[in-house]
């Protein structure tokens, strides 16, 4: 069954390109377009899309405002917030408010469409540049103590798992039923979160904090 999207921007061009970038994917289904924050929300209400790729910026309720009244009624519909700012500040108040995503407009189609498939089998998307800013002393502080490794999704821990016993990313990709594109940003983001460089490093990572599993685990 394909993933009902619902896309929301003021702009007809962005929507025009939303459009055309969800319809070009078999495992997306494009269910409606809001030009606004409260056409937004009254589609969700009707429409109970999977995914509502939301703009931050729009001229009635902004898209943070739009993200906790979907989460307060409808905590299944997953928020992908699009935005041109790359404010480290906004992301983090996008991800308290209840979104499970953060994409930058000027991203390329491959990366919109890798953060949608990624926070459709449940994960969370932050572009790999940005990742940085997430991990930095603000929030470690509120956890102290924490171990990078539990900073990764079970789904990077799955990749990683993978990546360490010599799969590639295509083995990787038809394990675990994602897309090659998707694997990718999963690598990335593993790269950026682990402050690694390449593959001899992640293995040598997982061996001394006890995270290699056996064959397919």
């Amino acid at each position: 069954m394909a993933t009902r999207v619902l896309i929301a921007d003021d702009h007809a061009i962005v929507r025009a390109g939303l459009r055309a970038l969800v319809k070009s994917e078999a495992d997306l289904e494009l269910v409606g377009e809001a030009s606004g924050g409260e056409e937004a929300l009254q589609l969700a209400e009707s429409l109970h899309p999977d995914i509502l790729v939301l703009d931050l910026s729009m001229p009635d309720l902004d898209g943070i405002q739009v993200t906790k009244q979907v989460r307060a009624s409808l905590p299944g519909v997953r928020v992908l917030i699009l935005t041109v700012h790359e404010d480290e500040a906004l992301v983090r108040e996008a991800i308290r408010v209840g979104a499970v995503g953060y994409i930058l407009k000027q991203a390329a189609e491959a990366e919109l469409i890798s953060a949608i498939h990624t926070i459709q089998i449940g994960d969370v998307y932050v572009p790999p540049k940005m990742l940085r800013t997430l991990l930095t002393e603000p929030q470690k502080a509120s956890a102290p103590g924490l171990r990078p490794e539990e900073l990764l999704t079970p789904r990077e821990l799955d990749v990683l798992n993978r990546i360490v016993q010599g799969y590639t990313n295509r083995q990787v990709a038809d394990e675990l039923k994602l897309s090659v594109r998707t694997v990718e940003g999963y690598r990335a983001n593993l790269t950026v979160k682990l402050e690694l460089h390449n593959r001899a490093d992640l293995v040598r990572y997982a061996r001394e904090h006890g995270l290699l599993k056996g064959p397919g685990g």
